[in-house]
């Protein structure tokens, strides 16, 4: 798993590419999220474009960044989910908490709303 960073309009954005199964990828994730929280940005996108697969901890990775994020005053959108990761989503009833959009920059500019 890579992970790449960028801002758009002082939104955060996670570029995930690879297998979201666990470690370090979950470390990963968290590091980057406390990264941007360090530069007062907590609105975050997590680009799910380039994740190939997704299992049970990948879930939770997740879910454990949108606590984190919430609970930091901040709010998590998801985008590009692909169709793999999409029905184990709607599997886990996930897809009921996540807001997600088709690309980063919709998700991005869904802060301003």
């Amino acid at each position: 798993m890579t992970i790449k960073t960028k801002t758009i309009d002082h939104v955060g954005v996670l570029m995930l590419k690879g297998k979201l199964m666990g470690e370090p990828a979950t470390s990963q994730i968290r590091d980057e999220i406390k990264s941007f929280f360090g530069e007062n940005i907590k609105n975050i996108v997590i680009d799910l474009r380039g994740v190939s697969w997704m299992n049970s901890l990948g879930m939770g990775a997740l879910m454990g960044a949108y606590t984190t994020i919430l609970n930091a005053g901040g709010d998590l959108r998801l985008s590009g989910v692909t169709e793999k990761v999409r029905s184990l989503m709607m599997i886990t009833k996930l897809i009921r908490i996540f807001k997600t959009y088709e690309n980063v920059e919709e998700a991005a500019a869904s802060f301003k709303k």
